[in-house]
């Protein structure tokens, strides 16, 4: 049996990213709703450290759109790996911030796993971070 598809964790649903480039994604172009969203993003930390998901290199797209007469933002974000026992949680915080910024009346999370996260997807503040948490980076 032949899959386009990974298949390398059975209860990971692996959807392919959309071929993104440039690393670390900050949303430090963006304007209004999508600004604000990038902004309530940054205020979710990865659960085993201090740091930004944003700052630590997870967010890999923020899309916002009307849909029926209500704007909704759509996340698009990967783990650090597969097996992220805290995958539903950074979800759930990830799709909470996302709503919860001004203008916005719906989000979704979409998890990848294409590109693979790097540490060169970190930003160099979260650099920072994780240095004063102590890990040699």
């Amino acid at each position: 049996m032949s899959s386009d598809r990974p298949t390398a964790c059975a209860y990971t649903d692996y959807v392919l990213g959309d071929g993104h480039e440039e690393f670390p994604k900050t949303g430090e172009d963006s304007t209004g709703v999508e600004r604000r969203v990038w902004e309530a993003l940054y205020e979710v930390e990865d659960p085993e450290m201090p740091i930004s998901v944003v700052d630590l290199g997870l967010i890999y797209d923020v899309r916002v759109e009307e849909i029926d007469e209500k704007t909704h933002a759509t996340v698009t974000m990967t783990l650090t790996y597969t097996g992220c026992p805290a995958r539903s949680m950074l979800k759930d915080d990830i799709r909470g911030a996302a709503a919860s910024a001004e203008g916005v009346d719906s989000a979704e999370v979409r998890l990848v796993w294409s590109p693979e996260w790097t540490l060169e997807m970190v930003t160099e503040a979260g650099k920072a971070d994780l240095r004063e948490f102590g890990l040699s980076i």
